[in-house]
């Protein structure tokens, strides 16, 4: 008896399917360099429109913060905020279009894993971030003095903050049903846990019970090792820090991770 050369359920790539893992993580990516001027370019010139309006608005009314004028410590926080905002709304967009095209099937019916699938989803969100943040230094260095105390910190808050952001847009992709639900985690959560984190100003001009509210933001950390990295200086412990946003980026990965390999809201 010959026996049956392919067995249904039994996979043929080994542990990982890095081939399927690659080619839908470069989908993600050419996804969004396609349209580079939205994805790219209208977060850079978002966040110089903030920089440019509260340059006029205080100019040099506003005293130092920790040690440097206010334009060279908000232009840190603004790029943060924007490669996290960005890196959350690539995986929703992308989740979200996939099932109102209908073409999440073909997601779904490839030979990838739940693993698979959401860190090529999430690690693209955190490329596109990436792409952003050099751009915005870039750009930013032209118009104002950046200060770049390490390049570690810059990207390892980066990394980790947008992983955590991309991770959370992948659960939002797959519990919401259309974009007005994405709008809603958006505007209620997103929106403001980056403004309460301190990016136009230190926690340290807030009374001590909301400085520790603060400190429970995860956003607040991001905000502040990103802008250690190019200031040296910051409102938390990094220390702490880096350790909270480890914990929290697992946690919120095995979620996704988990959510997908149940089929929510996207498996009948």
């Amino acid at each position: 008896m010959v026996a049956k050369k392919y067995q249904i359920g039994v996979r043929k790539f080994g542990l990982v399917n890095w081939i399927g893992f690659r080619t839908l993580y470069i989908k993600e990516v050419s996804r969004f360099l396609v349209v580079w001027a939205q994805t790219l370019l209208s977060p850079l010139i978002s966040s110089l429109l903030f920089l440019s309006v509260l340059s006029l608005a205080l100019g040099n009314e506003r005293g130092e913060v920790l040690g440097f004028s206010f334009i060279s410590f908000l232009a840190p926080g603004l790029i943060a905020m924007s490669i996290i905002q960005q890196s959350f709304s690539h995986s929703v967009s992308s989740l979200m279009i996939a099932k109102i095209q209908g073409n999440i099937t073909d997601t779904l019916f490839a030979p990838l894993s739940a693993v698979e699938v959401s860190l090529a989803i999430i690690l693209a969100a955190v490329t596109r971030s990436i792409v952003i943040l050099i751009i915005s230094i870039i750009v930013f260095s032209l118009i104002v003095e950046i200060h770049i105390y390490s390049i570690f910190y810059i990207f390892i808050g980066a990394f980790l903050g947008t992983f955590i952001l991309g991770a959370l847009g992948f659960i939002t992709g797959l519990w919401a049903e259309k974009f007005d639900h994405t709008a809603t985690i958006t505007n209620f959560i997103i929106t403001p846990l980056s403004f309460l984190s301190g990016v136009f100003y230190s926690i340290e001009r807030l009374p001590v019970f909301f400085q520790s509210i603060s400190k429970i933001n995860p956003f607040f950390y991001i905000i502040d090792i990103c802008r250690f990295g190019f200031l040296g200086t910051s409102d938390g412990s990094i220390g702490i820090g880096l350790v909270y946003l480890t914990i929290l980026s697992i946690i919120v990965w095995l979620i996704s991770y988990y959510l997908y390999k149940i089929g929510y809201k996207i498996k009948s």
